[in-house]
């Protein structure tokens, strides 16, 4: 897909949910996979001629597990040409996860803290917002793990405003499959992920059995996205989910 017709579902999602404000300065949670780096192209894009007015900084969470040089500067070179700047928040994140604290289960304490560091360098950028490049397929996967491994029908929600940090969240790409952003993605620099327990996540296990049922049900997640986020089915973005933002794997790429 192209990135106009990503701009085309990009630009539906974030005016169904009222995302962006005029004078809005948003923080582009931006990890360097291929999820982030189209988000940050598509909201670039879309600033150059949206109605309401508002400006973007990108930002990249050093978890200390040692970053790829030359894919950062590749990013960094990226930004640049998007006319975004760039920022590298620093942290021991890594090392207070696995050494310190050795999780055996780290991504749900990985992840809160990724989103502090996150929140908190967007706040001293300026930033009233984030954006996270969360898509439909990560909408669905967190539907279902809600209700494997919590007992609860839930998931999360296109923006969802966190009072103690004074920021909200928003998630522009919420309408766009992960094989539409694949294919935009293939020329775009990418930052690889140094954490030990990418790929092995319940997150994962979810993704894996969701391709084996679309064998026999190809519109699997046709269905479950419509279902989620049709507006005279039983809608989950009414409902409270601040809760969600601490769930496993949520700031994913």
């Amino acid at each position: 897909m192209n990135l106009q017709k990503l701009m085309s579902k990009a630009r539906k999602a974030i005016d169904d949910y009222n995302m962006i404000e005029e004078g809005d300065k948003i923080a582009v949670g931006l990890s360097g996979g291929k999820d982030s780096m189209t988000l940050l192209a598509v909201l670039s894009g879309l600033k150059k001629f949206y109605p309401k007015s508002f400006d973007l900084v990108a930002i990249t969470v050093d978890m200390g597990l040692g970053l790829d040089q030359k894919e950062v500067d590749a990013v960094s070179e990226f930004c640049r040409k998007n006319d975004v700047p760039f920022a590298i928040e620093k942290t021991a994140i890594g090392e207070i996860v696995f050494d310190l604290k050795k999780e055996k289960n780290p991504c749900s304490l990985c992840a809160n803290m990724r989103r502090g560091a996150l929140n908190s360098a967007a706040k001293r950028e300026g930033c009233n917002k984030v954006a996270l490049g969360h898509h439909a397929d990560d909408l669905i996967e967190t539907f279902f793990l809600s209700a494997f491994y919590e007992s609860r029908i839930s998931t999360f929600s296109p923006i969802t405003y966190l009072e103690k940090a004074d920021i909200a969240i928003i998630r522009p790409m919420i309408y766009l499959r992960e094989k539409d952003i694949a294919g935009f993605s293939k020329n775009n620099p990418i930052i690889h992920n140094p954490c030990p327990a990418d790929k092995h996540t319940n997150r994962q296990f979810v993704k894996d059995k969701l391709k084996e049922m679309e064998k026999h049900i190809p519109d699997l997640r046709k269905n479950v996205l419509s279902a989620i986020i049709h507006p005279e089915r039983a809608n989950l973005f009414g409902v409270n989910n601040k809760q969600d933002e601490k769930k496993e794997g949520l700031y994913v790429d």
